[in-house]
C-alpha cells in the first residue's frame, strides 16, 4: 500500500467531529503527501502589492522545495519566477528582499529582466537560444493589494475568490497601503494544528488577555456555527452596510474561504489595549465610521486577516517541516500615514505580537502532547469549535478528492 493509499484510508475512516490520527501531525511522509497535494496545487497568498510598490522591488520566500522571487517589471506589472538558474541551477536571489535592475545569477552571472527573459551570457556559443533559458515563471495574480501564486501547471479557478472577495476588501484600499511593520515566529508544530487553534477561540480567555480586551469570544464571531442568527452580528452587518461596507458572511462552497465584518467588543474600534484606534488616519474613506469592528477574510491553507478602520493585519502560514510552521503578521497602514506622528508602532503592534507569543506556545505545548503514543483523536466541541470542524473537513475532503489521481507533476509552467 502506498502512502497516499494509507493516508486516503484513514481520512475515510476517521471518526466525525474529532481530532486527526497522529501521523497527521508527525509523520514527515503525511507532511510530503500535504506539500504535494495541497501547498503544489492551490493558490497561495504570499505577500502584498506595496511590498514590491516599485519597478526593481523584489521579494523572496520558499515553499516546500520550491524557492520563489516576486518581481515588479518596469511594466508595473508583478510576476512571480522560480528562483533556479537555467543554467545549472543556482537560486538567482538569496536575499530575503531587495531592489534591482537586474536578477544577475552570482555564480557565472547568467543576466535576466525582471520579466524572467535571460539577457546576458558568457562563452555559450554562437547558437545558444537565449529567448529558451528564461527563469520558469508561476502563475501569479494579485487581488486588491493581495499576491497570491499557484506552483501547479494547472492552479484552480481563481475567478470565484477574487469576485467574492474584492467588494469586501477594495474598502480598506490595501493597493495604496504601506508595511508599518512585518515579522516571523516558528512555531514548532504542523501548520494544521495552526489552522485548528486559529479556528476558535474556545482558548481565548484563558490564554490571551490582551487580544480578549477587544476580540469578542463568541463562536459565531470566530467560527462558521450560529453567525446567519447572531441578532448582534446582523445588527452589525445593516450599520455597516449603511456605510457602504459589504458585511454579510459568506462561504466558499468547498469551504476553502470565508469573508464577514464581524463586531468587537462594545466600544472597541481597534486592536488596541485601550480599544481606540491606533491610526489617526482611516485606511479609506468609508472606514472613517466608528463601530465598524473587524473585516475577516480566511483562505486556506495559507492566510488569514484581519482589516479594521484605521489598519490590517495579514497573517501567513508557510509549513517548514512536518512539526515546523512559520507564520508571518505583516501590519498594513494608509500610506501617508507617518510613524511616530499617525501611530505609535508599539501601540500597533502590541496586541499581536503578545497573542502571536502565546499561539506558539499553545501550539508548540499541543505537538508535545500529540507525539505521545497515548495520544488518540479526542472530540470537538460542537458549541466553540465549529470553525476547527470546517478547517479539517475542508483538509478532509481535499485530500480524498486529490489523493485518489495519479503521481502528478509537481509543477512547473513550462
Amino acid at each position: 500500500m502506498t502512502i497516499r493509499q494509507m493516508i486516503l484510508e484513514q481520512l475515510q475512516a476517521r471518526r466525525q467531529g474529532y481530532t486527526l490520527a497522529r501521523p497527521f501531525y508527525t509523520d514527515p511522509d503525511y507532511f510530503r503527501v500535504d506539500m504535494e497535494t495541497v501547498f503544489y496545487r492551490d493558490w497561495l497568498f504570499v505577500g502584498h502589492d506595496c511590498e514590491i510598490a516599485k519597478p526593481g522591488n523584489y521579494l523572496t520566500l520558499q515553499i516546500g522545495d520550491f524557492s520563489v522571487i516576486l518581481t515588479r517589471g518596469r511594466d508595473r506589472e508583478i510576476r512571480a519566477l522560480h528562483n533556479s538558474c537555467r543554467h545549472r541551477g543556482s537560486r538567482v536571489c538569496s536575499a530575503e528582499k531587495g531592489t534591482t535592475a537586474k536578477l544577475v545569477c552570482p555564480y557565472h552571472q547568467w543576466t535576466y529582466d525582471l520579466d524572467g527573459t535571460l539577457q546576458y551570457v558568457r562563452h555559450m556559443g554562437d547558437d545558444f537560444d537565449k529567448s529558451k533559458f528564461g527563469l520558469k515563471p508561476i502563475h501569479c495574480e494579485s487581488i486588491e493589494g493581495y499576491i497570491f501564486i499557484c506552483l501547479s501547471d494547472n492552479p484552480p479557478e481563481i475567478g470565484p475568490l477574487r469576485e467574492t472577495i474584492t467588494p469586501y476588501i477594495a474598502a480598506h484600499q490595501i493597493r495604496d497601503a504601506k508595511v508599518a511593520y512585518k515579522m516571523s515566529i516558528i512555531e514548532k508544530g504542523n501548520w494544521k494544528l495552526v489552522w485548528e487553534n486559529n479556528r476558535e477561540c474556545y482558548h481565548c480567555a484563558a490564554n490571551h488577555p490582551e487580544l480578549c480586551k477587544t476580540y469578542p469570544e463568541a463562536a459565531s464571531v470566530t467560527g462558521v456555527q450560529g453567525v446567519m442568527d447572531d441578532p448582534e452580528i446582523l445588527a452589525h452587518w445593516a450599520h455597516c452596510e449603511a456605510a457602504g461596507l459589504a458585511s454579510k458572511f459568506v462561504i466558499d462552497p468547498g469551504g476553502q474561504f470565508r469573508i464577514a465584518r464581524m463586531p468587537l467588543i462594545a466600544g472597541a474600534e481597534s486592536y488596541t489595549m485601550s480599544g481606540k484606534r491606533a491610526v489617526k488616519k482611516p485606511m479609506g474613506p468609508n472606514t472613517k465610521m466608528p463601530g465598524i469592528g473587524a473585516l475577516v477574510l480566511f483562505h486556506y491553507p495559507t492566510n488569514w486577516n484581519h482589516f479594521l478602520g484605521d489598519h490590517a493585519i495579514s497573517f501567513r502560514v508557510t509549513p517548514i517541516g512536518p512539526e515546523e510552521t512559520e507564520v508571518t503578521t505583516t501590519w498594513l497602514v494608509p500610506k501617508d500615514a507617518v510613524e511616530g506622528i499617525d501611530y505609535d508602532l508599539d501601540e500597533l503592534t502590541h496586541v499581536w505580537k503578545f497573542t502571536n507569543d502565546q499561539d506558539r506556545q499553545i501550539v508548540e505545548e499541543n505537538a508535545r502532547g500529540i507525539r505521545s503514543p497515548a495520544y488518540e483523536p479526542g472530540p470537538y466541541s460542537a458549541e466553540d469549535e465549529g470553525g476547527v470542524m470546517q478547517f479539517v473537513e475542508w483538509y478532509a475532503a481535499t485530500m480524498e478528492s486529490r489523493l485518489p489521481e495519479c503521481e502528478t507533476s509537481l509543477s512547473v509552467v513550462a
